[in-house]
């Protein structure tokens, strides 16, 4: 089976990251993630960065970052590429039951989804690249 990459954007306004509650039908129900979604064929980052924000969340993306992150979503085929992503407009959820601005350390509090949790283990230890 070939991979199926997913971008996962990593939002920030003053000191803080967007994060998002996935819709209880969908994998992972209920869990907290960095927006995003899955990149079509022939899609680059930033194409499928625009597509979804615009989707999910109502906004432009003004920017896409290089990779900070990629881990394999286990038991599926999906790996999670995260990167910084700069937008213009406030986001609405669209898709998602809600939203949080919350600091990178109070993001361990929230119930993340898998990958968005070990990513956010990195930010938690300061670990990652901001670009």
């Amino acid at each position: 089976m070939q991979p199926i990459r997913v971008i996962a954007a990593v939002i920030r306004r003053d000191e803080t990251v967007l994060i998002c509650e996935r819709p209880l039908h969908k994998r992972h129900g209920g869990l907290w993630e960095f927006p995003g979604g899955k990149l079509e064929e022939g899609e680059t980052v930033v194409d499928a960065a625009s597509r979804e924000l615009r989707e999910e969340l109502g906004v432009h993306v003004r920017s896409v970052s290089g990779q900070l992150f990629a881990v394999q979503d286990q038991g599926s085929q999906f790996v999670i590429e995260f990167h910084n992503v700069e937008i213009e407009g406030e986001p609405v959820c669209h898709e998602h039951s809600a939203l949080a601005w919350v600091s990178e350390r109070a993001l361990l509090q929230f119930p993340l989804a898998p990958c968005d949790r070990q990513f956010a283990m990195i930010l938690a230890g300061g670990k990652a690249t901001h670009r």
